[in-house]
């Protein structure tokens, strides 16, 4: 057995950003029960015995040649119940804005027109696809992953938005099933249940139909086995007894998209929920690429929905990040209830001659790219690393944004069989569009088993765990 209190005093857990410990090692609420009970617990084999569960359900994070089971820590997140309804309300704010702002993008651009965001924002954004102007008023349906993070102060803050194609939504519920078998100590009556959340995705893709009547035929699209996230594709489409159409499935036919699916022939397809690596209309000469093909004739013609939209990856881009909150207070006219970490646009000239002088307290992202990829945090790099990043900044301001530097939260996590803090943020998760959006009853959890790592992304050694939203 693990003595905890013996494992606490150990020189490697920092408690002074821990969300379960206080900075004295005393548990903090609402974690006091379960770390007590957890005292008496051989964390080593828990640990263990979690990740055999998630081997022998093959949930694994990779593509085929070097795909592993999905990394998983036993011990779970805890949010209380009042922090909860908050976030509820302020994430379902945040995706009907990004909502209304691609909708808004690609159509008559008021928030420009009202001084509110400059175009070139939306103009020189790689995800940004011409094709679309004129698209539908508002997307028919979205999945949305907010990437939140907290810093000392608490408070938790969106990092970054995802509309493109956020992962880890089944991730989250298979994390739950397993962790259960192995900690029977859980009372379900506490915690929020996040099974619903594939009843909600399946009701928000058939409610996206054109027509909107009748019983639709959806499909998932996916790259297959190559896709990192081919797991979580087989489940979500096992869960909503959808079939599974790769590229080559696809032809189109008098303006309707249509798959050869096997063993039933050619389908007529209302729905696409698109799970791509290709994401673009155009490739790098401007010539269509397949999703082009396949998707964009129907789609514009109203006969097909594509979920999440073609052109959302918009939203996905980091300088866009730093206008949400104003898209909020535009298209809404509301104030934000869940802030974003403070991001600077570094096209802006005044915000570029404020921002160089405090390079070394920020920050600095490239404006795309996805899993941390070129992200240098220039308070933790080195002399030589923060003059190349203000090089490549001053050549090039408009290619980065610079974010506050947080001081990401630890949570207590399972290391050669004692704690040890590792940090972590939150993803929740938003289905529906406009008013019908709504949060899942759940979240995913993902955190950096490396020692000081500041990157969770499954990609960089990071990992998830069990999210408990207390009732």
């Amino acid at each position: 057995m693990v003595d905890m209190s013996r494992s606490l005093e150990a020189p490697a857990y920092d408690a002074t950003a821990d969300e379960a410990f206080a900075a004295d090692g005393t548990p903090r609420e609402p974690y006091a029960e379960l770390l007590a009970r957890l005292a008496a617990t051989d964390l080593e084999e828990l640990r263990s015995s979690v990740a055999g569960e998630f081997a022998d359900a093959g949930v694994a994070f990779g593509e085929r040649a070097d795909s592993t089971t999905f990394p998983l820590d036993p011990i779970p997140r805890l949010i209380s119940g009042e922090e909860w309804r908050l976030l509820e309300r302020g994430l379902a704010q945040r995706a009907r804005a990004l909502g209304a702002f691609l909708a808004d993008a690609y159509g008559e651009r008021a928030i420009v027109a009202a001084g509110r965001m400059p175009a070139r924002v939306i103009e020189s954004a790689e995800q940004f696809e011409p094709w679309m102007m004129g698209g539908p008023a508002e997307p028919a349906a979205c999945v949305t992953g907010l990437d939140l993070v907290r810093g000392s102060d608490g408070v938790l803050r969106v990092l970054e938005d995802n509309i493109r194609t956020p992962s880890g939504f089944a991730y989250m519920a298979a994390v739950r099933t397993a962790l259960d078998a192995h900690l029977p100590f859980a009372e379900e009556s506490a915690r929020l249940d996040p099974a619903p959340a594939f009843q909600m995705l399946g009701e928000a893709l058939r409610g996206a139909a054109p027509d909107g009547s009748g019983d639709p035929s959806v499909a998932l699209l996916s790259d297959g086995p190559d896709n990192s996230a081919w797991w979580e594709h087989t489940e979500i489409a096992r869960r909503l007894d959808v079939p599974i159409v790769s590229p080559e499935d696809l032809f189109v036919r008098r303006g309707r998209l249509y798959a050869g699916l096997q063993n039933a022939g050619a389908r007529e397809l209302q729905v696409v929920y698109r799970r791509t690596d290709e994401d673009r209309l155009r490739d790098g000469d401007g010539s269509p690429t397949w999703l082009a093909g396949a998707l964009l004739g129907p789609c514009r013609s109203g006969t097909l929905a594509v979920v999440n939209p073609l052109g959302a990856g918009l939203a996905d881009d980091k300088l866009v990040h730093a206008y949400v909150e104003e898209m909020v207070r535009f298209y809404l006219g509301e104030d934000p209830l869940v802030p974003s970490v403070r991001t600077y646009d570094l096209g802006d000239p005044e915000v570029l001659e404020s921002a160089m002088p405090r390079l070394r307290e920020l920050v600095v992202k490239p404006r795309t790219g996805y899993g941390g990829a070129g992200v240098v945090v220039c308070t933790h790099a080195t002399d030589e690393d923060c003059q190349a990043v203000a090089e490549r900044v001053a050549a090039r301001p408009a290619a980065w944004i610079a974010q506050e530097t947080v001081r990401l939260s630890t949570h207590p996590t399972v290391c050669d069989g004692a704690l040890e803090p590792r940090h972590v943020d939150l993803r929740p998760f938003v289905i529906g569009a406009g008013e019908e959006a709504a949060v899942v009853p759940g979240a995913l959890t993902r955190v950096a088993f490396e020692a000081g790592a500041l990157v969770v992304n499954s990609s960089q050694n990071g990992g998830g765990k069990d999210t408990w939203i207390l009732r």
